[in-house]
């Protein structure tokens, strides 16, 4: 049958994540890893603003989320986002920093439009696989948005705070939906998923916060940031409940290369900083309803190119 089983899907409503084994074939990772390292070895590092990929949430450094330019217009492109951990003092001149290993090691993210500029990952993301899923779903019309490969580099690769996607691709109501595609392994101690099991439909799972773009008094862009969301903070018909004691147990994810994982927009979840020596490569997109009711917010950081986001129905 296409698409997701009504056992799968209550399982994905239930506890917020559903994880379906052998989704790509050993020929399509083999395409997407390969398609990977040649854009890796191949940007141009000299013309790069060496721009780092932090998230904001990390209270040991203090840093602030990424937000330049760089970032801000990558919605429409192929972008390459450092590792903070990557750089090093430069030792002829302690005043500036310099790459402590090459380039391909050194990245965290590439991202965001690979389903619609790259060809093996476009074919990836818009086949009718994910259309039949997203049917099973519930969208009416989803469109695809935020492609990356999360590389977690062997040693570096840093750690993702607990988080929902919805905070980050906001729609009113919330809608959207993770597609997590593992093209290498991803166990513990490997950096893999960890899952807030039911969070989304606890009063806890609720969107309180916003991801979005600021400015300051003369309109200029001034970086991102989270704001407290006013709006409405659970999808259209989910039954929420009250929190419960024991309840929501974090589920630390063996996930196989060519694995499919589908995140809720409202689940908690999270990834820890890879301590290994083999990377974890991983490929992930988002949907959102573009369906009249829904509206995507004009603050988020995410903005959309020239045409809308990508159609999944064709």
């Amino acid at each position: 049958m296409p698409g997701l089983t009504p056992a799968q899907v209550t399982q994905f409503h239930e506890n917020g994540y559903l994880v379906l084994p052998d989704y790509l074939t050993p020929q399509q990772i083999t395409s997407l890893i390969a398609e990977t390292t040649s854009l890796l070895t191949s940007f141009d590092l000299s013309t790069h603003p060496l721009t780092q990929f932090t998230t904001g949430d990390d209270s040991k450094d203090n840093k602030p989320h990424v937000g330049d330019d760089y970032f801000l217009n990558s919605g429409d492109k192929i972008r390459f986002f450092f590792e903070p951990d990557a750089f090093t003092c430069d030792p002829a001149d302690p005043t500036k920093t310099v790459l402590s290993r090459p380039k391909e090691k050194a990245i965290n993210k590439i991202g965001h439009a690979l389903h619609s500029l790259s060809a093996p990952f476009e074919e990836v993301s818009m086949s009718a696989q994910n259309a039949d899923i997203a049917r099973s779903l519930g969208f009416r019309d989803p469109r695809v948005l935020q492609s990356m490969v999360i590389c977690k580099q062997p040693g570096i690769g840093g750690a993702v705070p607990p988080h929902k996607d919805s905070e980050f691709l906001y729609t009113s109501p919330p809608s959207a939906v993770g597609f997590w595609i593992a093209l290498q392994d991803a166990g513990a101690g490997n950096a893999t998923l960890a899952m807030y099991k039911g969070s989304h439909r606890r009063v806890s799972g609720a969107v309180s916060r916003r991801f979005v773009r600021r400015y300051n008094e003369d309109g200029s862009l001034a970086g991102t940031g989270f704001v407290e969301n006013e709006g409405e903070k659970f999808p259209k018909g989910l039954e929420v409940e009250e929190d419960v004691e024991g309840e929501g147990e974090v589920e630390v994810l063996d996930v196989k290369a060519g694995s499919l994982v589908l995140i809720h927009g409202n689940v908690l979840h999270k990834s820890e900083k890879n301590t290994g020596d083999k990377s974890r490569f991983a490929y992930t997109f988002h949907v959102i309803e573009g369906a009249d009711g829904w509206e995507y917010d004009g603050r988020n950081w995410l903005q959309p190119p020239e045409g809308g986001f990508s159609r999944l129905y064709q």
